[in-house]
C-alpha cells in the first residue's frame, strides 16, 4: 500500500511540472519517513554527497567539456571534409558524412544531445540546402546521434556502471561493436532513402582530396586513440581517460589554432548545467534506492518474476519491452537512476551478466530517445530543422528499427557485443 502510494505520489509531481530529482527525492524523504520515522533523515545530506561523488562519475563533465572544446576548435569541421572525401559521392553522400562524423563525435562527448546540437546545427541546414528534405535531414541526424551513448565514451553507461556496481571499462568495450553495426545499419538505410528520393551526391571520390582532408585531420584523429586505446590497453580508468579527452582536445584545439572562446564558455555553461542535472538525479536517487532498498522492493520484484520464469531470455523479453515503455517517458539518466537498482537483484539471480544487461539498457534507452513524447534528441533535433516531431517520425521510424534490429542481436546473441570483453578482460 505504502509504495503504490509513494508512486502514484512521483507520477503525480511529474505530471505537475515539479523536476523529476525533486519528485525523486521528496517520495525517497516521504518513505524513509513513514517506515523508519524522522531518526532516518539524520545523515541525509551525507547519503546524497556520497552518492553523487562516486569516482567514475567524475567522467561525465569532464566528456562533455572535450565535446564541447572539439566543437568549439575547429575540429568538427576537420572531420566533415574528412569523412565528406570517403562516402560524398555515394548518393545520399551528406548523409552518410552525417552518420560518420556523429560516429566519431560520440566517442569523445558520450552525449547525444550534445552530439545533435553540434552535429545538427552544421550539418541540417547544408542537407536541406543541398535539397535533402527536412524531415530526412532531422531524422537521420537524431538517430545518428544515438549512438552517442552506445560507442564509448558513454554517459548512460558510466551511470549504469555505478547504479549496478559494475566495471564501467568493460561496458564501454561491450558498446563497441553494437555501435558500429547501428552505423553501418543507419548508413543502409540513408542510402536506400536517397535512391529512392534521387538525394545528391557530393563531389566526385577524389584521392588528392582525401590526402589533403586527412592531413588536416590527422591531429583530431588521436583523440579517441588516446580515449579507446588507454581504456582497451589497460593503461587508464575511464575517468582518467575523459581527463585526458579534455587536455588533448585542447591541444588539438590549440595546435588548428581557431578556438572559439565565446562558442566554448557557451558549451560549457550547457554541459555544466547538463551535468548538474544529471548529479541532482543521482544524489536523489540515493534516498529513494534506500527506501526501496529497506522495503525489499527489488528482492519481491525478483522473485515475483522469477516465480513465473527461470528462462533469461524471458526474463530479457519482459525487461526489454519495460525499458522501451519508460523510454517513451523518461530521460535516459532518470531511467537508468530511478530503475536499475530495483532490477538488479533479478539479473543477478537470473544469471544474467551485469555487463551485458548494461549494454540491452543503454540500446534500450537509445531507443527512447527517438520515441515521443519525451525524446530528448528526437527534439533537439527537430528545433533544429524547424520540422514538425511527427512528420520526422513518420521518417525516423526507419531508422529506429536498425535500432531495434541491433538490440534483438545484443540481446539474443550476446557473443555479438561480450566477444571483446571476454577477449580484454576475461
Amino acid at each position: 500500500m505504502l509504495i503504490g502510494a509513494i508512486f502514484i505520489a512521483m507520477l503525480v509531481m511529474i505530471c505537475i511540472n515539479i523536476p523529476i530529482a525533486v519528485a525523486l527525492a521528496m517520495c525517497g524523504v516521504l518513505g524513509l519517513l513513514a517506515t523508519e520515522g524522522t531518526g532516518s533523515l539524520v545523515t541525509i545530506a551525507l547519503d546524497m554527497y556520497d552518492g553523487s561523488t562516486k569516482f567514475s562519475l567524475i567522467a561525465i563533465p569532464m566528456f562533455v567539456l572535450a565535446g564541447a572544446i572539439m566543437n568549439a576548435g575547429g575540429i568538427t569541421d576537420r572531420l566533415i571534409n574528412f569523412v565528406s572525401a570517403i562516402v560524398g559521392f555515394i548518393r545520399g553522400g551528406l548523409a552518410m558524412v552525417n552518420i560518420g562524423v556523429s560516429l566519431f563525435f560520440a566517442e569523445i562527448s558520450g552525449s547525444a544531445v550534445a552530439d545533435v546540437a553540434a552535429m545538427g546545427s552544421i550539418l541540417i541546414p547544408q542537407m536541406k540546402k543541398r535539397g535533402y528534405t527536412k524531415e530526412f535531414s532531422a531524422a537521420v541526424t537524431s538517430s545518428s546521434a544515438s549512438l552517442a551513448i552506445i560507442i564509448p565514451p558513454s554517459i548512460p553507461m558510466i551511470l549504469y556502471a555505478a547504479s549496478a556496481n559494475t566495471s564501467v571499462e568493460q561496458l564501454f568495450v561491450a558498446g563497441l561493436v553494437p555501435g558500429l553495426l547501428g552505423a553501418a545499419g543507419l548508413m543502409g538505410v540513408a542510402y536506400l532513402f536517397a535512391k529512392r528520393y534521387n538525394f545528391p551526391t557530393e563531389a566526385a571520390f577524389n584521392l588528392c582530396r582525401l590526402r589533403a582532408t586527412f592531413i588536416d585531420a590527422l591531429p583530431a584523429f588521436t583523440l579517441p586513440v588516446i580515449i579507446l586505446g588507454g581504456i582497451f590497453g589497460g593503461y587508464v580508468t575511464a575517468t582518467e581517460a575523459a581527463g585526458l579527452a579534455v587536455i588533448a582536445s585542447l591541444a588539438v584545439s590549440a595546435w588548428y589554432g581557431n578556438l572559439d572562446i565565446r562558442h566554448l564558455r557557451r558549451a560549457m555553461l550547457d554541459g555544466g548545467m547538463q551535468t548538474a542535472v544529471v548529479m541532482l538525479l543521482v544524489a536523489a536517487s540515493v534516498l529513494m534506492g534506500g527506501f526501496l532498498t529497506r522495503a525489499q522492493i527489488p528482492q519481491e520484484l525478483a522473485q515475483g518474476i522469477l516465480s513465473i520464469t527461470t528462462q533469461q531470455w524471458a526474463i530479457l523479453l519482459i525487461l526489454n519491452f519495460f525499458f522501451l515503455i519508460i523510454g517513451f517517458f523518461l530521460h535516459s539518466a532518470a531511467a537508468i537512476i530511478l530503475v536499475i537498482p530495483i532490477v538488479i537483484p533479478l539479473i543477478t539471480a537470473a544469471g544474467i551478466d551485469p555487463v551485458h544487461f548494461g549494454l540491452v539498457v543503454t540500446l534500450n534507452l537509445a531507443i527512447g530517445q527517438q520515441t515521443p513524447p519525451v525524446a530528448s534528441v528526437l527534439i533537439t533535433a527537430c528545433s533544429v530543422a524547424r520540422a514538425n516531431i511527427w512528420e520526422v517520425s513518420k521518417v525516423n521510424i526507419w531508422f529506429v528499427g536498425v535500432l531495434l534490429a541491433v538490440l534483438m542481436i545484443c540481446t539474443y546473441v550476446p557473443a555479438v557485443p561480450m566477444f571483446l570483453v571476454e577477449y580484454f578482460y576475461r
